[in-house]
């Protein structure tokens, strides 16, 4: 997953902002970033190293930071290419710094997360049905209980139910059975 989210995100800023590409505005911040920091040890820098290369980026620092073998915050290991691994005494200030950092990330990366598996849970593929408003949805899932069984249902089956006429049967079969075949 890393390799995909970084070689979207710097194959779009090379296309959309070439390091070499002035601002027109003195004042903006800079799109490519200072420095790229991976929440991650050893494999997640070599995955973004990897995709560096692919792209032809050079210039931009990676260090990578790791929790200890105990996952205990203060134990960090900080990966940076071409030197040896290293640790911060407990009590740096940098140090805390980067564990704010990461648990914001963590905390952004769960509350999305938790967002779209949320959406995704409220969807009803009878929803995507023209011609299937609440009325009907509503006598089908009475009828058959779940979304599934409807899915799996006859056409005989689905004309016997109230409220459903033989077209409507015939589009929510064909909806369900497409969609399997």
């Amino acid at each position: 997953m890393m390799r995909e989210v970084m070689t979207r995100r710097f194959s779009r800023l090379m296309k959309d902002a070439p390091r070499d590409a002035a601002s027109e505005d003195p004042e903006a911040l800079p799109q490519w970033p200072d420095l790229v920091l991976i929440d991650g040890g050893k494999g997640q820098l070599e995955a973004v190293r990897g995709v560096f290369g692919e792209l032809g980026i050079e210039g931009v620092p990676l260090v990578g930071v790791a929790k200890g073998p105990d996952r205990d915050a203060g134990r960090e290991t900080f990966f940076i290419p071409g030197r040896e691994p290293f640790k911060l005494p407990p009590r740096d200030p940098t140090l805390y710094f980067i564990q704010r950092l990461r648990d914001e990330a963590h905390r952004f990366a769960i509350g999305t997360h938790r967002a779209k598996r949320k959406r995704e849970m409220g969807k009803n593929p009878l929803d995507e049905i023209t011609g299937i408003g609440p009325s009907r949805k509503r006598a089908l899932l009475l009828h058959f209980g779940t979304a599934k069984a409807v899915s799996g249902a006859s056409y005989a089956d689905l004309a016997k139910v109230s409220g459903i006429n033989e077209t409507t049967a015939r589009l929510v079969y064909d909806f369900f059975h497409e969609k399997q075949g």
